[in-house]
């Protein structure tokens, strides 16, 4: 994913070139939920299981 740009408020939008998609991710302090997470990889199109094995 490449960083697109900074929104109002705390938030960025992301692009997947694979998956030609955008993706809004909160960018605040502390963890992120899981179902957060789930809910931004399924809009970015990937799988979770890809996610967790990227180095």
């Amino acid at each position: 994913m490449q960083f697109y740009r900074q929104t109002a408020g705390s938030h960025e939008i992301w692009f997947n070139p694979e998956a030609n998609r955008y993706t809004t991710i909160p960018n605040h302090s502390g963890d992120m939920p899981e179902g957060t997470l789930r809910a931004i990889l399924k809009q970015a199109g990937i799988q979770p299981d890809d996610f967790l094995n990227k180095s």
